[in-house]
This record gives structure tokens, sequence and C-alpha cells, in this order.
């Protein structure tokens, strides 16, 4: 399980990976507050467990993908025990060929936070030395330059994650204490030393959807942000426009009990208590514009929204997305692939949208609020003196 020490500050909270239990709030304090992380000791068993079955597979020359053979294409060529280090290093060299500009030391953060937590899952045949680098690296702020671009999404993130394997040993650059330097100088200046990586470890390390559930928690994050404060505007908006409150009346969303659409509809009416303007007005109208009616629909509609994509994340981040998966009570080793990113793909796209829809209900309520057709008592374009003013005309 993951264990937060609640007995020290917000930043400095410990969280510790089993592979099972993270949260994209422990996510959020690792990549923004650099909190520390460590392995729980069910992750150390499980990791140990795994191992064991490959080495069984190179001591015994059993053919393992990945392990024992080459890669895609060349899978079905034999590699000597002899070249299995060789074989390891070479994948990560060859496919840490990502360009564009770095990217956020937040989203980099939070790849090898998920990236460890996977790894710790029990299923991927590294050795413990090696997550541990992971995490050492993490809490010593030794940050890999990882360029944006080169993602491939239908195999994982490949080209992300092997510019991460690569700063693991001791090659390509890194920012560690504000400077951007050689790994392996960083490496030292840290105390830490760079591994030398043995059977299944560097395909390991980057088989996996870890950038794209990085760029997924941190926007899912921030929608949740989005969302709290497009409610406050909503709040405010309905009330300079003097709306009708009976739209939040908890009746009408009973009957059509979508949570998002009742939560939503119980906060406009908490942020709206007291509010003198409401209480004053007589309404000569019986209901509102859609824009302003209908905010519990349309705001608790993309709430949902957020709220499946970040289940769909809290999966995934505790997922083994490796290729092969090797399972240690049976001894076997199974290709599969797990890799593949589309059930992330439909969630972000899915998480676009939602976000996209609070965006454009606010945009019509400002319409609302400057367009002197529609505004009420409210002075056209929200200016006095109209005519030497222009206001927000413009908007």
């Amino acid at each position: 399980m993951i264990e937060m020490d609640s007995a020290v500050n917000h930043n400095n909270r410990s969280i510790s990976l089993d592979g099972e239990h993270l949260t994209l709030e422990q996510v959020l304090l690792v990549a923004r507050n650099n909190a520390p992380v460590k392995l729980h000791i069910s992750g150390k068993e499980k990791l140990l467990k795994s191992r064991k079955i490959v080495e069984r597979i190179i001591s015994s020359g059993e053919v393992a993908y990945g392990i024992t053979t080459g890669f895609g294409k060349f899978s079905d060529i034999s590699i000597s025990t002899e070249d299995c280090s060789t074989l390891q290093k070479n994948i990560i060299m060859s496919h840490a060929c990502g360009v564009g500009e770095p990217l956020p030391q937040e989203v980099v953060r939070a790849m090898m936070l998920l990236r460890a937590n996977s790894l710790a899952k029990g299923y991927s045949g590294v050795r413990l030395e090696l997550v541990e680098l992971l995490l050492g690296m993490l809490n010593s702020g030794i940050h890999p330059v990882v360029p944006c671009k080169g993602s491939v999404g239908a195999s994982g993130d490949l080209i992300p994650l092997s510019h991460i394997a690569l700063a693991m040993i001791g090659m390509g650059e890194v920012e560690y204490q504000g400077k951007r330097m050689a790994s392996q100088e960083a490496l030292r200046q840290a105390g830490l030393c760079p591994i030398s990586l043995t059977a299944k470890e560097g395909l390991a390390l980057i088989n996996g959807t870890q950038y794209m559930c990085a760029l997924g928690s941190l926007a899912v994050a921030d929608a949740l942000e989005l969302f709290k404060s497009a409610s406050i505007a909503a709040v405010m908006t309905f009330e300079s426009l003097e709306g009708i409150p009976n739209a939040f009346d908890p009746r009408v969303h009973e009957v059509r009990p979508h949570q998002g659409q009742s939560l939503c509809a119980k906060l406009m009416l908490k942020l709206l208590q007291g509010s003198e303007l409401l209480e004053r007005k007589k309404h000569k109208r019986v209901q509102d514009a859609y824009t302003l009616r209908c905010i519990p629909q349309v705001h608790g509609a993309s709430l949902d929204a957020i709220n499946y994509v970040k289940g769909v994340l809290e999966t995934e981040i505790n997922s083994a997305t490796d290729n092969p998966l090797i399972f240690p009570d049976g001894g076997d080793v199974i290709s599969g692939g797990n890799f593949h990113g589309q059930p992330l793909a439909l969630a972000l796209d899915f998480l676009a949208m939602a976000v996209s829809e609070l965006g454009s209900i606010s945009e019509v309520r400002i319409e609302r609020m400057v367009n002197p057709s529609l505004n009420g008592e409210l002075p056209p374009f929200l200016t006095r003196n109209g005519g030497l003013n222009s206001g927000l005309m413009l908007l």
C-alpha cells in the first residue's frame, strides 16, 4: 500500500510505492512539490521475486522475448548470454532519439515516479537496485533532459522513457541544481553511480505509457482546478445577471440523478447563499437563458467526464505496462500488448472535450454580461459613460 507520513509538512510527505495504490494526488505531490519517495517493503519483495525468473531464463538458455532474443522484427534472432547486457544498453541508445524542447520538470518527475511504481508491481524482472537508482535520482532532483517529441503511443512511450534510462546509465544530459549537465557528472555530485543494465532491464525501463500518464495526470489535476474556477465565475455571472435560483432546486436534479449535475446544483446554491442581489430581486421572467439555467447540466457533465478520466489514469498508473510480462508464481513469461496507449488516448480526448465545454459556456455567459441587448440592467459593455468609453466592447 501507499504510506504517507502525516507528521511531516505538506512538501515532505514520504510516499511509499508498491505498484498498487498510487493516487493522482500523490503524483502531484512528487511532480510539483518534490515529495520524497521510497519503495514499500512489499514492492521490494515483488522485485526480488520476479528477478529470479529472469536469472533462471539466462542460466537455462530459454528463449524469451527481449531477454534472450532481439526486439521487434529481430525477435527471431537469439542473443547469447554474453551479449545480454549489450542488448539492453543498445536499445536505450538507439531509442533515445527524441526531438524538440525539453519537457517541463514536473512532467519528467511524474514519468520517473510512474515508471518506478510500475516496476515495483513486480512483473518486469528488473533488479531492486535499478528501481532504487531511479528513485534516488528523483529524490536528489536529477531530472533527465527528455525531448517533448518522439512518443509512439501505439508502442508505448519508448522514446521519452529511453531518455530517462539513458541518464541512468551515465549517458545523455540532465538538469541538476539549476544547471544542465552530463548525467554522469550529476550522479557523481549527488553521490549516486550509473547502473550497468543486465538482462531485460533496458526493455523494462522503456516499455510503458508513463509519458502519456504523466501528461494526463497533470492535465486532470489542472482540469479539476479549472472546474472550481469555472463554477465560481458562473456564480458571479449568475448573481450579476440576477438569475433565478429555482433552476438549482434539488428536486429538479433528483429526477435526473447524474452525480456531477447534482453536485453542481448544490454548489451553486451554496455559493449563492446570502446574496443580497438575488434576495431583493422580483423577477418578471419565469426562467433564465440556457447559459444560466443549465449550469449544473453542463458543468456537471464536464465534472463527471473529468472524474472518469481520473479513474482511468489511476488504473493505468498502477498497472504493469511492460512486455513481456513475468508472472513469478507460475514462472511464466508472456508477450502481450499492455504498452498500448489506446485506453489513455480515448480518455484524454474525452478530457479535452469536457474542458472545452467549460470554456464554451463561460464565453456565452460573458456575452450576456457585456451585450446591452441581453444584460438586463447592467451598463452596455460594463462601462460607465458609454460612448466616451468603450468598456469591454471587444470581448
